[in-house]
């Protein structure tokens, strides 16, 4: 007979009966009656009232009774906590029987009763069963420490049961070491703070060891322990990963992630030329291949971190596109996340394939899958260059088949293959044009809107393809009524005579018919701009947009390596970091991937540091390094580093009149428009709203000017030399961020000033800085404020405080700062080489007793010479000129018709240059002897007083 007889039962007084059969002196009735108990508390019913029955009858050498009364105990303890005192006897007794299941029993029991009274008399036979004799009941008392820490933390600390624990990491049996990880890590993870798992070399020996023999959740628990661990170089790193590396063939999908997981951490560490690194390479690619032959639920979810994976390195998987290929019967949510994968593994070398690949999906039955397939067409457009053609064609051939959403996607693609590659692809504008009828989406109409006005020129009836959108122009959503404003606006800027009622009417409608603030803030800013500075209008509205990139949906750098040290958990399928969803934030510590390093390189002085590799031209992009961003998404949280005061944070651009000295004009005589077109003015509600605007703008923005200029009164304290601002990021590389700016020294502080120039379409708001480890530890002082957003076309001037007690790292060249700079949009990376007299410190001048000593004692090999020619200066001249940059004359005399001066100065990492400056009375030629304890440095002290002689 099955057990669904306990849950039946006729008889009146239930409580009653099972308490005389509870206390029946036959074993087997006993057994019956607590399996009836049992079943009651399982369908809810309330048999609180027989706990002190039950508890007596622990006492008995059946496994299978006492089982059953300590799963009885677990439930009802916290509600009888007082009776639940009764039973403490017997788990002392039962934690010294012989029988090692009873004690593990016993143990496990224990750690669920969350009772505070009863914990305090659990911890003597928790003791004696961590160093049970026997492994079973030793992994079972390990899991039960870190149970008891979530309970009572101070008591577990204060019965030392913490150092016990670490010391089971070094226990014989793989199972209990697999446990005692499992509960430090548990314990750990609830408290940042404390250094549990303080991992070295020998303990890491020691998991490694036991990795081979554990269960495969005990295998899990270990590689989540040494995904945690930092190696010391790049040769443990590579062990390690030799050892990981056989639990790639496991048949466990988390073992085999979690092994993942660890080398993707420890590659940051190893050396792209080494032999190893390509063997890594290749070992990954098959596991990961393996996991999309399991059920589509797991296929998902090992696609979501291959995501990740092939975003970080994606040369692992480049040669297996093939298993990414969609099958007929893989559900929906497998497809698109196979889509996105091969479009990022797109390349010159497999893109025929894929793309036949995504013609063949584009005529499939699941709509949602269509359009995807439609979108990767256009994107593998955009990232292969070579293929573009072969797509555009593509793209036609699926707008024959005249599918209504086939057709709104490709419409919507082309639009971004135009910003790609301008002036290329337009032959096939004519056709987009015959299907404008069937465009219902709004992304669609926006897109075909943007095409016609973008080529309005070429469009013989663009005005009245346009008109024809305008008709029913307040049933639009917003993103095409601002898309259909703009295209109207250029078609007019193109031609003029025919467009002036179309114009008229659709600015009428943004801003005295609409309700919506965005379109009329544009409408009015094209009104005015409209009608007085056609010209101004025409560079702004027609100017040169940037190309778009190729990743748009790309994670964040720090994100992503990040989501890499979380790979094969929630975060991963999430694609966000544990503190985005896990409620209150306990526990949750922000990891990142160790720095990439070479076996010989830390962080050493300038003067010691290998040289790194050398590289001819100035680097555009920051390379790829581990170290590179810190977390940029949290810039602006910390409190700013002791530094200069920024003069100009309290003043910024939020209150200047963005439209110009236009509404002057507006409001008085109405200037000619374009092709004499008379505008008139906006209603004189809004221009009376919009004076106060600039006239609150006026003394800001004449201000402004003061505040930035720092060549000008304060910043001529000190003198030094500012070179000229040059463009750092252009907008072209930037998503029309355009950055230029200079090095400055006053008084004893260096900033960086800044100009940001918005070329784009959006506002950018949210900006932050963040600089590579350098050779003399530059580091902005104070986050990057920027206060207002900045609007497009809008410039703002600011000066960054730099300190140099930041990281050291020497850079080739040696003066190479390289720079990421985030917004809203994006993270852009840039390097520009600072001049070395920024860093020439105030209290630079020697004594001669001791420049004579100093440049005895320096050897003679350190001696650099160098010609300064055209330099037209006098002696007195060149010595006042070096002196306000910091070069200090400490001696000078006359030897044989020739002025010698000597001089020192001093970098801001300490580090002395000593000079001797030659000059001839009439000869614009100076000679310059350098002598320094890090020779290095001379070539470009050198370049300083040449930079500062000559200007």
């Amino acid at each position: 007979m099955t057990d669904s007889k306990y849950f039946t039962t006729t008889k009146k007084g239930e409580i009653f009966e099972l308490k005389a059969e509870l206390n029946s002196d036959k074993k087997e009735k006993k057994k019956e009656a607590v399996k009836k108990v049992i079943a009651s508390m399982t369908v809810g019913k309330d048999v609180s009232a027989l706990f002190p029955d039950v508890v007596n009858c622990m006492q008995t050498d059946n496994l299978e009774l006492k089982k059953l009364v300590y799963l009885y105990l677990m439930n009802y303890a916290k509600s009888q906590p007082d009776m639940a005192i009764m039973a403490v006897n017997t788990f002392v007794k039962d934690c010294e029987d012989p029988n090692p299941l009873i004690r593990a029993l016993a143990v496990r029991t224990m750690g669920c009763i969350r009772v505070d009274k009863i914990t305090e008399y659990l911890c003597e036979p928790l003791r004696k069963c961590l160093k049970d004799e026997d492994p079973y009941v030793r992994k079972t008392a390990a899991v039960c420490v870190a149970k008891l820490h979530d309970i009572n933390a101070q008591l577990v600390e204060d019965q030392g049961f913490l150092d016990t624990l670490k010391d089971l990491i070094s226990d014989s049996n793989p199972m209990v070491v697999a446990n005692a990880v499992a509960a430090l890590s548990e314990i750990a993870e609830s408290h940042p703070s404390s250094n549990l798992l303080d991992l070295n070399p020998q303990s890491i020996n020691k998991l490694l060891t036991a990795l081979n023999e554990c269960t495969e959740w005990g295998q899990i628990f270990i590689l989540d322990c040494l995904a945690n661990y930092m190696p010391k170089d790049d040769r443990e790193a590579q062990s390690i990963c030799e050892r990981v590396t056989p639990r790639l063939s496991h048949a466990n999908s988390a073992v085999v992630l979690s092994a993942v997981k660890v080398l993707m951490k420890f590659m940051e560490m190893l050396s792209k030329d080494l032999d190893y690194y390509g063997t890594l390479l290749k070992k990954l690619a098959p596991p990961l291949v393996t996991l999309l032959s399991a059920e589509p639920e797991l296929q998902y979810v090992a696609l979501r971190n291959i995501n990740l994976i092939v975003q970080k390195r994606p040369e692992i998987l480049k040669h297996e596109m093939k298993v990414f290929f969609v099958k007929y019967n893989d559900p929906i949510y497998v497809k698109l996340e196979k889509l996105d994968i091969m479009i990022r593994l797109a390349s010159q070398a497999n893109i025929a394939q894929v793309l036949a690949e995504l013609k063949e999906y584009a005529t499939e039955v699941d709509v949602d899958f269509v359009r995807k397939a439609v979108r990767a067409i256009g994107r593998c457009a955009i990232k292969v260059e070579q293929s573009a053609e072969r797509c555009v064609s593509t793209l036609l051939d699926l707008i024959q088949t005249k599918v209504n959403y086939v057709v709104q996607e490709a419409i919507v693609v082309i639009k971004d293959i135009f910003r790609k590659y301008p002036n290329k692809y337009e032959s096939v504008i004519a056709t987009l044009c015959e299907n404008l009828d069937s465009l219902d989406e709004p992304e669609a109409r926006a897109a075909m809107i943007w095409i016609v006005g973008e080529y309005a020129e070429r469009i013989d009836n663009a005005d009245e393809l346009l008109e024809s959108f305008l008709e029913g122009f307040h049933d639009e959503s917003t993103q095409v009524q601002l898309q259909l404003l703009t295209a109207i606006v250029k078609l007019f800027l193109k031609k003029p005579t025919e467009t002036q009622e179309l114009v008229q009417q659709v600015l009428s409608l943004a801003t005295q018919d609409s309700d919506n603030p965005d379109l009329r803030d544009r409408g009015y800013i094209y009104w005015r701009l409209l009608s007085t500075d056609p010209v101004a209008a025409k560079e702004v509205v027609l100017a040169e947009k940037p190309l778009i990139s190729e990743e748009t949906d790309l994670i964040e750098p720090t994100l992503l390596d990040e989501l890499i040290c979380y790979i094969g958990t929630l975060a991963s399928v999430y694609h966000k970091p544990p503190s985005a969803f896990v409620e209150g934030g306990r526990g949750v510590v922000h990891k990142s991937l160790p720095p990439r390093t070479a076996s010989s390189e830390s962080t050493e002085s300038p003067e010691t540091a290998p040289a790194g590799a050398a590289s001819g031209d100035q680097p555009d992009v920051i390379p790829a390094q581990g170290d590179l961003l810190g977390d940029l998404l949290n810039l602006d949280l910390g409190p700013p580093v002791s530094g200069p005061p920024l003069a100009a944070s309290s003043v910024q651009m939020g209150a200047v009149d963005l439209l110009g000295g236009g509404l002057d004009s507006l409001m008085g005589d109405e200037p000619e428009g374009i092709g004499d077109t008379n505008f008139g003015a906006p209603p004189a509600a809004v221009t009376a709203a919009a004076a106060a605007p600039a006239r609150l703008g006026a003394p800001i923005s004449s201000g402004l000017s003061d505040l930035f200029d720092l060549t000008s009164g304060v910043g001529t304290l000190s003198g030094s030399y500012v070179a000229p601002k040059a463009v750092w990021l252009p907008a072209m590389k930037a998503k029309g961020l355009e950055i230029s700016g200079t090095f400055t020294r006053q008084v004893g502080s260096i900033s960086m000033d800044l100009q940001l120039t918005n070329k784009a379409l959006q506002v950018m708001t949210d900006f932050a800085i963040q600089f590579n480890r350098n050779s003399f530890g530059l580091a902005p002082a104070a986050p990057l404020q920027v206060h207002a957003p900045l609007s497009p076309n809008q410039t703002v001037e600011l000066s960054l405080p730099l300190s140099t007690v930041g990281s050291v790292m020497k850079m080739e060249p040696l003066n190479n700062l390289q720079v990421a700079v985030k917004n809203n949009i994006d993270v852009f990376y840039f390097s520009t080489l600072y001049p070395l007299h920024v860093l020439f410190v105030e209290d630079g001048k020697m004594d001669r007793q001791m420049f004579l000593a100093t440049w005895k004692d320096i050897p003679n090999e350190n001696e650099a010479q160098f010609q300064i020619r055209d330099c037209p200066l006098n002696t007195e001249a060149a010595s006042n000129k070096l002196q306000s940059s910091n070069i200090f004359t400490v001696a000078k005399r006359n030897v044989e018709g020739q002025d010698m001066l000597y001089q020192s100065l001093k970098l801001t990492n300490g580090i002395w240059v000593l000079a001797e400056l030659r000059i001839q009375p009439g000869n614009p030629s100076f000679t310059l002897s350098l002598k320094c304890r890090a020779p290095e440095v001379s070539q470009h002290v050198y370049q300083a007083y040449e930079t500062i002689l000559k200007n």
